[in-house]
């Protein structure tokens, strides 16, 4: 529950009143035209069929509409919409408030699909949070009989193994983070990183022999009670949801692309209003995910503070601190706050960077997206301060902004330009086709070690 201080009660109830009249009307459009059309199952039918990704940021709620191609392999965006959150609906990056998100979701959902010309149902959401655990596990398991073939059902079992571990340490995360020992946790994303039988690296392990299986596994948890709220929110809009995934997996997903054998290795940053959430890659494999509690947002507060001005006001000179409406003594302040910010950020940076101690080398580029990566002096400070010197960097990293002609598979089918705040989205796009691709090709080898992941 947010706490709203009397002086601004009811302004925020006027304008909550507002955004509800705007999404009853919009849900109400939606949910007539969804009236005529035939009802669909969750797994596509025809090229005609739509994907929602719907990344419910601290700043701002986005809706991306996309129809896969007719292969399955690429996806075309048709639609795009925004809408701004007011300032009690989230916190730390998980849902504080359900029916304001609602209401904000709605207005995003009716802006993506007048443009789309259609409706959506099919929906997969993102989720962030500095109590999202994402980790790598390695566990060797000792075979019996070697010269017998590894079955699906084995891999089964050690995955099953693997899956209960990691999730008894995340919950032991949380419980001490929150002070609450009953705290229950649920698995979002998992997914093999490395995989070798008696030292040889393979990518499918079903159908060799051996007597010594090591394999890397990456796990992702999240609190019941956050996976909950995303549930009851697709409820509240109608969706079908198909996948729920933590957010900078989903980015590393869109870097991929299709080729899932890529040796592809960076460092992914999705800076958002609320958090920054962190993902390391090496060699096509996901080795972590990492997030912590700084985003645009703090920099807007640090500058409103120093100035004594509103935080809208604060805003504007965030994101354009050139700008002639900035009045010439305010801005050593401005330059005096974000500098400030800086600092604490690249040590957030800095301390989730240590904690993959696995990982003999990091890759040295890194890669920004989300609302926060189009502050032009983080970029500058990333790419010239010596603030890498202390983590195991081979070299200075370089660093690179996002955009859509950098996502495999992602064509751009509507008049406007697609920028890096919608990578994520691109991502969850792309956790949707595997989703569906494991549900519809299940004779498949790689479908079938997908559905034992998703179990």
């Amino acid at each position: 529950m947010s706490i709203i201080p009397k002086s601004v009660s009811g302004a925020v109830s006027k304008a909550k009143d507002k955004a509800a009249q705007v999404a009853k009307s919009a849900k109400s459009s939606r949910s007539s035209k969804r009236s005529v059309s035939t009802p669909r199952s969750v797994t596509v039918s025809s090229s005609d069929d739509t994907i929602l990704a719907l990344d419910i940021g601290t700043e701002f709620v986005k809706a991306v509409i996309a129809r896969p191609s007719k292969k399955g392999n690429s996806l075309h965006i048709i639609g795009v919409g925004k809408a701004r959150q007011e300032q009690g609906n989230m916190n730390a990056g998980a849902i504080a408030d359900i029916p304001a998100v609602v209401a904000t979701c709605e207005q995003a959902l009716a802006a993506a699909e007048q443009q789309a010309g259609i409706t959506a149902k099919l929906v997969v959401v993102g989720i962030a949070g500095e109590l999202v655990k994402g980790n790598t596990s390695t566990i060797r398991y000792r075979r019996k009989t070697s010269s017998r073939p590894i079955t699906e059902q084995e891999m089964n079992l050690i995955i099953k193994r693997v899956q209960d571990r990691a999730g008894e340490k995340a919950k032991q995360e949380v419980a001490t983070e929150t002070d609450n020992p009953d705290v229950e946790v649920s698995l979002i994303n998992s997914a093999i990183v490395s995989l070798q039988i008696d030292g040889y690296k393979v990518s499918n392990p079903v159908g060799f022999k051996g007597s010594d299986i090591a394999i890397q596994f990456y796990t992702a948890f999240a609190p019941l009670v956050h996976v909950s709220a995303i549930e009851k929110v697709c409820a509240e809009l109608s969706l079908d949801l198909l996948a729920v995934a933590v957010e900078p997996f989903a980015v590393c997903r869109a870097c991929l692309g299709d080729d899932l054998d890529s040796n592809f290795s960076a460092i992914v940053m999705d800076i958002g209003g609320g958090t920054t959430d962190i993902a390391v890659v090496d060699d096509g494999g996901v080795e972590g995910t990492k997030m912590f509690g700084i985003g645009g947002r703090s920099f807007t507060h640090q500058i409103a503070t120093k100035l004594g001005t509103d935080f809208d006001t604060a805003e504007e000179y965030k994101l354009d601190p050139t700008s002639d409406k900035i009045p010439e003594q305010a801005l050593p302040k401005i330059e005096e706050a974000i500098v400030a910010n800086l600092s604490v950020w690249l040590s957030g940076v800095e301390i989730a960077l240590e904690d993959f101690n696995h990982v003999d080398v990091l890759p040295n580029k890194i890669l920004l997206c989300g609302g926060g990566a189009g502050l032009t002096r983080l970029q500058e400070d990333l790419a010239t301060t010596d603030w890498y010197k202390e983590l195991p960097f081979a070299r200075r990293p370089v660093i690179h902004l996002l955009d859509d002609p950098d996502i495999p598979g992602i064509v751009n089918a509507t008049d406007e330009d697609l920028d890096y705040s919608l990578i994520t989205a691109f991502g969850l796009l792309r956790v949707a086709l595997d989703t569906l691709a494991g549900e519809s090709d299940e004779k498949g080898l790689r479908s079938k070690l997908a559905k034992i992941l998703q179990n």
